[in-house]
């Protein structure tokens, strides 16, 4: 049970949530510390039932209608009345309302109120992600009503105190498969540095407080984006119509214009309402080409914006420095992207490449939030800081027993700067073990968040940064974009609800821009955990017709059930259960992030190279689990941290490593002969875990 004042979670034993349901709002107290340290509770009170439906697989077991929920963590089947199931089949998937909660004595009932499909319908998969984690999909007709209002084009009444920029020659930069074009740029030389124009869609024109269009923003906050699908922020004609700068039409726009130096300081800035016309729409693919090869067929095609990107990447690479010098955090960490095919299934998984144009945008919307963040402090106006806090006290301990248990005798400063990690990390990127020193570090920093108080940002090391650069997908952006147009009509933006004078009003008025923030990163949260639903199923999807095929991987997690393996030519991460690492009893060092076996000393860490085979694969579950393909003397080219016992260190070589142990071990002839009679009883499918598939962790 998480607790609502913060702190430790209190722990229920099964009989104390047969009256209960996850979700549901109960009082409890702890009654006694159980054997895993953990408090544990008992339920004195249910306050609030919950209220959303439930998802789950419809069942017929000797002619009890059930629904056992998509979601685990229910614990119970709901029963459903023959007249209450909605004309739905056995192992379809549907929505249920419940109509009597759970006793110590009963089940809970409910009633069918959707059909969603069957488990291998196109698409299902969204479908259940966006109920389960109640991801609001359906536009009001009120909000639909109103965008349909809106003009085709712009009026001269949209023009009026806007700059002209439509000859400048702005243009856009994304990736081949966008949609909605939130952001235009532009550079040329100015004295020894750069002017440089950022240019975002003006959704503020159209989306204001207090009507439809807004309140159904707000309550979404961001758009969830799924492989093949996304659930905007704002109707179709906002997101890919009327905001969205397509090439060759004029839209509104608020501009960031930038003086920055030729050592990449932003000496000036200012920002307008504008009118401009995109003159192209180029991607990342294009760019990157254009740039690495100036007389290439890309270049050559568009040779009238070549000038202009070379001075795109001029004042980038003078940022680029900037950031250096600043000593941002900016860990190597590779991202996959899930190709699908016509029918929304899983076609192959490639890594994603940032390529110079991706960095090159990436920098200039980064100079640009900055310039926002600046000029709402100054103007001493509260609104919505982008915050990333570094790591506390306790956090730093950890992290400095965890390098110095990998042999890193090093000391950090109390007050640890973002320099501090990006030069360890730098320092420690040609290790064998520098995957599990940068999952290291990555876990010792906080969550970003939205907060009205600015207290900078960690890893990007800013004093000062907020989002303005996506208004079309981020609530945060459009608030402040409106509190920067409120500032340059020499007015102040206000929330409403604020009923007090003087300091009391700006009390009231930090208050509420807190609870926004405070809903905004919530809905984050919630947007990143459906994202990741999605592609768990569709990842199980996938690795379901590889029953009984064997892979390399590496560790990229480690509990106390077990480690979780990600595949090397897959990218599909799934769990290697600690009753498949032998026959002995493992104790998880949290310090180390590693399995050692008691008897051998054995040892599974983050990083270590694994020989794994597909056992079992749990679609409901969003499971996918793995027994080692080998025995252990057969795994000789396993990494640092990987299986082995402690051995002598020598120049390169960690503590222990496989790497000292297994060196020219190889298999004798019945060794082999075994590993071959182990292999075909391992075929046999392997027992089911209830342990659900770890996510790709959390976005920074």
């Amino acid at each position: 049970m998480l607790l609502q004042g913060g702190g430790p979670d209190l722990y229920l034993p099964p009989n104390e949530m047969r009256a209960a349901l996850h979700g549901d709002q109960v009082r409890a107290r702890v009654v006694r510390i159980d054997k895993r340290g953990r408090p544990e509770g008992r339920i004195l009170e249910i306050v609030e039932r919950r209220k959303r439906p439930l998802i789950g697989r419809l069942l017929l077991e000797q002619g009890v209608w059930l629904v056992a929920p998509e979601d685990k963590r229910m614990g119970q089947d709901i029963l459903i009345p023959k007249g209450a199931t909605a004309q739905a089949r056995p192992g379809q998937v549907v929505a249920v309302e419940l109509t009597e909660p759970p006793t110590l004595y009963a089940q809970p009932v409910g009633r069918i109120t959707e059909v969603l499909g069957d488990i291998d319908d196109p698409g299902l998969e969204i479908e259940i992600a966006v109920r389960k984690y109640e991801v609001p999909h359906v536009f009001s007709a009120e909000t639909l009503a109103q965008a349909a209002k809106l003009p085709e084009k712009l009026r001269a009444l949209d023009l009026k105190g806007r700059v002209d920029l439509r000859d400048v020659e702005l243009v856009t930069i994304d990736g081949e498969d966008a949609r909605d074009f939130d952001d235009a740029v532009y550079c040329e030389p100015s004295g020894e540095g750069w002017r440089l124009l950022v240019a975002i869609a003006d959704v503020s024109h159209y989306v204001r407080m207090g009507e439809a269009l807004d309140a159904d923003a707000f309550e979404r906050a961001t758009s969830v984006y799924f492989p093949r699908r996304v659930i905007p922020m704002l109707p179709e004609k906002l997101s890919n119509g009327l905001c969205s700068l397509n090439p060759d039409v004029e839209r509104l726009t608020l501009v960031c214009d930038m003086a920055v130096s030729s050592t990449g300081e932003t000496e000036a800035y200012q920002f307008y309402p504008a009118v401009i016309r995109s003159h192209a729409r180029l991607t990342y693919t294009e760019v990157a080409a254009m740039l690495a090869n100036t007389r290439g067929p890309e270049a050559q095609r568009r040779s009238a914006l070549l000038p202009h990107l070379l001075h795109l990447h001029g004042v980038y690479k003078a940022l680029l420095g900037a950031r250096g010098r600043r000593g941002a955090v900016d860990f190597d960490t590779p991202e996959t992207q899930i190709v699908c095919d016509e029918n929304g299934r899983i076609e192959r998984i490639v890594p994603r490449m940032r390529n110079e144009a991706h960095r090159l945008i990436e920098e200039a919307m980064l100079a640009a939030n900055v310039c926002a963040a600046e000029f709402i402090e100054q103007a001493e106006h509260p609104a919505l800081f982008r915050v990333h806090e570094g790591p506390t006290e306790e956090k730093r301990q950890t992290l400095l027993a965890a390098l110095r248990s990998l042999g890193l005798n090093i000391d950090l400063p109390e007050k640890l700067k973002p320099a501090d990690l990006q030069a360890l990390s730098q320092a420690t990127k040609d290790r064998p073990d520098t995957a599990q020193i940068h999952m290291l570090l990555l876990r010792s920093m906080q969550q970003a968040l939205y907060t009205p108080y600015n207290n900078g940002h960690f890893g990007l090391a800013y004093s000062a940064y907020t989002h303005f650069t996506s208004p079309i997908r981020r609530y945060p952006d459009l608030l402040v974009h409106r509190v920067i147009k409120a500032l340059l009509a020499g007015k102040r933006y206000s929330l409403g609800g604020a009923t007090g004078r003087g300091r009391q009003a700006q009390e009231q008025a930090l208050g509420a821009w807190e609870q926004i923030g405070l809903h905004c990163s919530g809905n984050e949260r919630r947007a990143d955990e459906a994202s990741r639903d999605v592609e768990a199923w569709l990842k199980c999807r996938y690795m379901r017709d590889r029953l009984g095929e064997d892979y390399l991987g590496h560790v990229t997690a480690v509990t106390p059930f077990g480690v979780f393996v990600q595949l090397e030519s897959l990218f599909v991460e799934g769990l290697l259960h600690v009753t498949e690492l032998g026959g002995e009893y493992f104790r998880l060092d949290e310090t180390r992030q590693e399995l050692r076996g008691e008897r051998t000393g054995i040892r599974y860490g983050i990083g270590a190279r694994l020989h794994v085979q597909v056992s079992r694969v749990d679609l409901d579950g969003r499971r996918i689990e793995f027994r080692l393909f080998q025995t252990a003397a057969a795994k000789a080219s396993v990494p640092a941290k990987a299986a082995s016992k402690p051995g002598p260190r020598g120049k390169g070589a960690q503590p222990g490593s496989a790497v000292e142990q297994l060196r020219g071990v190889e298999l004798e002839d019945r060794e082999l002969k075994q590993a071959r009679r182990e292999r075909a009883q391992r075929a046999k499918p392997a027992r089911a875990s209830s342990v659900p598939l770890r996510g790709k962790g959390a976005r920074r």
